[in-house]
C-alpha cells in the first residue's frame, strides 16, 4: 500500500479531493459512470468541501455510504448530515443518486438487506465500487467494522449491522463489499492514529483496518499520523 504523507489534515482533505476528481474523471471515460462510497469524519468533511469545487462529473456519479449511525434524520451524529452539508448543498449530484443509508427504518436487518440490493442495482452483481473512501480508528477500526465485533465475520452479505459502538448501532458495508472496490483510499490524520497507521501498513490482521485488501490502496497522512512510519 502506498501512503503519501502531507503536512496536516487540510492538505490531505485537498489532496484527497483532486485525487478522486481524476478518479471520476477516469470512471466516466471508461464505465459511463463513478460509483463513490463516503465514510464519516472530521477530515472527510474538508475533503468533501474541497471536492465540491472540483471539475467533477456530478450527472454520472453516484454516491453511497460506507457506513452510518443508527441516528434520527438531522441529528450530528449522522454521516450522511455532514455530507448533506459539505457536499450535497454545493454541487449538482441528482438526488436519485445519492444513496444514504437507511437507518430510520423500523426494521433495520431488512434496510441492510435492503441496501445491498441497492448496491446490485447500481454497481452490479456483485457490487464494484469505483472508490471506497476510509477512515481509521485510534482503535483500529474502520468502516463501522469495530474490534470485537461479530460484524467483522460477515461474509454472505455486502451491508450488515454492528453492535452498539461510542453509544451507537450502525450500519456498515462489509469486507466483501470493501474488498472489490477499483481503490481505496485512506485519510489518516492525527497523532493518535500513529500506531493504527503501522499496523495497517503491515497488513496486521488482528486490528479491523489490517483485513482490507492493500492492492490498489493509497494512504493519505498527515505529519502527525505518519510519526511512527520513519523513513520507510
Amino acid at each position: 500500500m502506498q501512503i503519501d504523507v502531507l503536512p496536516d489534515a487540510d492538505a490531505v482533505a485537498r489532496e484527497a479531493a483532486t485525487l478522486i476528481a481524476a478518479e471520476a474523471r477516469a470512471a466516466v471515460r471508461a464505465r459511463g459512470r463513478f460509483l463513490l462510497a463516503v465514510s464519516g469524519g472530521r477530515t472527510p468533511w474538508l475533503m468533501l468541501r474541497a471536492l465540491a469545487g472540483e471539475p467533477v462529473p456530478w450527472p454520472e456519479t453516484h454516491l453511497v455510504q460506507v457506513d452510518e449511525r443508527v441516528a434520527p434524520e438531522g441529528d450530528p451524529d449522522r454521516n450522511f448530515t455532514h455530507i448533506r452539508e459539505s457536499l450535497l448543498t454545493s454541487v449538482p449530484l441528482r438526488a436519485e443518486h445519492v444513496h444514504a443509508m437507511p437507518v430510520e427504518a423500523p426494521d433495520l436487518e431488512a434496510a441492510a438487506e435492503g441496501y445491498a440490493r441497492l448496491l446490485q442495482e447500481v454497481a452490479g452483481s456483485p457490487p464494484v465500487l469505483d472508490l471506497v473512501h476510509l477512515g481509521l480508528g485510534p482503535d483500529g477500526h474502520t468502516a463501522s467494522l469495530v474490534p470485537g465485533d461479530p460484524v467483522q465475520d460477515v461474509a454472505d452479505t455486502d451491508v450488515a449491522l454492528t453492535g452498539v459502538y461510542q453509544g451507537r448501532r450502525r450500519m456498515t458495508l462489509t469486507y466483501p463489499a470493501i474488498n472489490r472496490a477499483r481503490r481505496i483510499l485512506w485519510l489518516v490524520t492525527g497523532a493518535e492514529k500513529a500506531g493504527p497507521l503501522v499496523r495497517l501498513r503491515a497488513a496486521d490482521a488482528s486490528i479491523p483496518a489490517g483485513r482490507v485488501r492493500q492492492e490498489q490502496a493509497l494512504a493519505l497522512a498527515d505529519r502527525e499520523a505518519a510519526s511512527g512510519l520513519g523513513s520507510n
